[in-house]
């Protein structure tokens, strides 16, 4: 019999404007309708198939950029991998991926009227092969194909994957031009967080878990009271300013952490996420957390003096460089000269932390002509030199931070 109902994929929504909706969809719905990036930039496989999927890559051409050979490709695999290991329970609810930004060339071939009177929700029938793009999202979506077609790869099931509803939010009845900007608004006119920052956020690097716990395991008299350490530690920015309460940014910490652990290398890791396979040979986890934060909790008590009139010590290089010198001290180190914690605060006790060129200048900053001190090197420049000059009171440089 004939029938004037349109035949295609349905969509449950909410619209959000006249020419966007949201919602979610079983993820083999989303994969039927966006098909996979990979496959459409590899020429030989294109040349084979079907026609509507030629087009669909030629259109995706228009709004999106290359995965092959870029970071954005790279990133696929690590994707995919961080997904299946959020659906097999790993990360808690401490997981997430962003909705997924589609673009319609064209309309839907149906829209219903409301389900629930008032509630906004109603369905959208999405013709099959109707050319819809991922103009925001897209190595979400490339990661989401790599595990369907290979789930035994990332350890999980064909069932777990399909139980799974993406979220995302489509437009339709837009032009080329409108889609191409709608990708540049996603993808530049947001400000980029610092990496450093993001890194200090990340609760499953182990440099991020110890900077916080030995900010909590520290007490100090601030101000007549005894408060714990986090309080003072800035987590939301990476650089202080003057009005800022907080003495110390958590960055800033954990780039004391990092080279406690790694030494002088840890200056290479500070930006970079820190794993259990990244420790140092023969430590765990465990053995880093034991060792660590009672070692670096003394040195931040002794200190905190300096810490609380904002000397030099809050610098991140100047951080960097006790870092090294602490990671003397730890029982880990394999080359250079082993300190017990007495010898490393004796060390450090010689110092002279006021924020002043005649002691830091050509160390861990830089002096103007008027003699002001700017420590914008960063741990990565500096934190070597101070090292050296921390541990080596005989040298030019340890003579001059001990104003010898």
């Amino acid at each position: 019999m004939p029938t004037t109902t349109v035949e295609g994929i349905r969509l449950t929504v909410i619209p959000f404007r006249t020419d966007a909706v949201i919602g979610t969809m079983g993820l083999p719905t989303l994969l039927q309708l966006v098909p996979s990036p990979k496959t459409e930039e590899d020429k030989r496989a294109l040349k084979y198939a079907p026609g509507t999927l030629r087009r669909h890559a030629e259109l995706r051409s228009l709004v999106q950029r290359m995965l092959k050979s870029t970071q954005k490709g790279r990133n696929v695999t690590a994707y995919a991998s961080y997904i299946a290991s959020g659906l097999n329970g790993e990360y808690g609810s401490g997981w997430s991926t962003p909705p997924i930004t589609l673009w319609l060339d064209g309309q839907p071939g149906a829209v219903g009227d409301e389900l629930v009177s008032g509630s906004g929700i109603r369905t959208i029938t999405m013709i099959t092969g109707s050319p819809v793009m991922a103009i925001d999202g897209e190595t979400q979506v490339a990661a989401w194909h790599e595990l369907y077609d290979n789930p035994e790869r990332f350890g999980i099931t064909y069932e777990r994957l399909s139980a799974v509803r993406v979220p995302f939010e489509l437009y339709f009845g837009l032009g080329v031009e409108d889609a191409r900007q709608i990708f540049y608004d996603r993808n530049v006119e947001g400000v980029p967080v610092a990496k450093n920052l993001a890194m200090s956020m990340d609760q499953r690097d182990i440099g991020t878990q110890l900077a916080h716990r030995l900010a909590g395991a520290v007490k100090v008299d601030h101000d007549g009271k005894i408060v714990s350490f986090a309080k003072l530690v800035q987590s939301r920015k990476r650089q202080l300013t003057k009005t800022d309460p907080e003495l110390v940014t958590l960055s800033a910490l954990r780039v004391l952490v990092i080279t406690a652990l790694h030494g002088r290398a840890g200056l290479g890791l500070s930006s970079a996420t820190l794993h259990a396979n990244d420790l140092p040979e023969g430590v765990t986890a465990e053995q880093a957390e034991r060792r660590l934060v009672p070692l670096l909790s003394v040195l931040i008590t002794q200190l905190y003096p300096h810490l609380a009139v904002r000397g030099a010590v809050s610098a991140p290089a100047v951080l960097a460089g006790i870092g090294i010198a602490a990671h003397q001290a730890t029982g880990w180190a394999v080359s250079g000269r082993q300190l017990s914690q007495d010898e490393l605060v004796e060390l450090l006790d010689s110092v002279r932390w006021e924020r002043e060129a005649r002691y830091w200048d050509g160390v861990a900053a830089s002096a103007n002509a008027q003699g002001t001190l700017n420590f914008g090197g960063g741990a990565k420049d500096s934190g070597g030199r101070v090292a050296d000059a921390l541990l080596h009171p005989d040298t030019e440089h340890g003579r001059k931070i001990r104003g010898w």
